[in-house]
């Protein structure tokens, strides 16, 4: 058990960084694109292309690092009409619904990457085959099938209701200024 803790904390720390990592990345890349244009009146031409890449990284990496927080937002007014043991089946319902929806897309995303990676196209503007960068299509549809078999671990143990973030809840907490109470899956118990 504590190494399975432990794998687990790593995978956290992993996404966690990647995401903080990359969102530097674009800052720093656009705030010099800026400077550089209005400044000396040049610019990369590879910028663009690597802030699209990291941006559609950040979004990818971000699904599973959303699920894992209790982060997406959804409508959930009917299903909070049922009881818990309820809402709790609707919770597992959904995370049926992702695993088949990231099991579809993590298949079609090996494919379409390994295909890249035989062809050997290169990117547009930036010096590394194009492979490389949509790898994150494999490598996100992985986290997310963890995150939702985590989630799905945790609703049938009760531990969570759902996937979603109970933004009520979070905003008269946040008016009111209390930030005491539990946030995030632990919210649900």
């Amino acid at each position: 058990m504590a190494g399975q803790s432990g794998l687990r904390r790593f995978v956290e720390t992993l996404e966690e960084s990647i995401i903080a990592f990359i969102f530097a990345v674009m800052v720093l890349v656009t705030f010099s694109q800026v400077v550089a244009r209005y400044v000396f009146n040049a610019g990369a031409v590879w910028a663009l292309e690597l802030t699209t890449f990291a941006f559609a990284w950040l979004v990818l990496i971000g699904v599973s690092y959303g699920i894992r927080r209790s982060a997406h937002i959804g409508v959930d007014a009917f299903v909070r009409l049922f009881p818990n043991p309820v809402q709790r089946f609707f919770g597992l319902v959904t995370v049926g619904a992702g695993l088949l929806y990231a099991g579809i897309i993590l298949t079609g995303a090996f494919e379409y990457v390994g295909k890249l990676y035989k062809i050997g196209i290169g990117a547009v503007d930036l010096p590394i085959p194009r492979w490389i960068p949509y790898s994150v299509l494999v490598l996100s549809m992985v986290l997310m099938i963890l995150r939702l078999l985590e989630a799905g671990w945790q609703i049938l143990r009760g531990e969570r209701r759902n996937l979603l973030a109970d933004e009520a809840r979070d905003t008269i907490r946040e008016i009111l200024g209390r930030e005491e109470g539990p946030t995030g899956p632990e919210r649900d118990r």
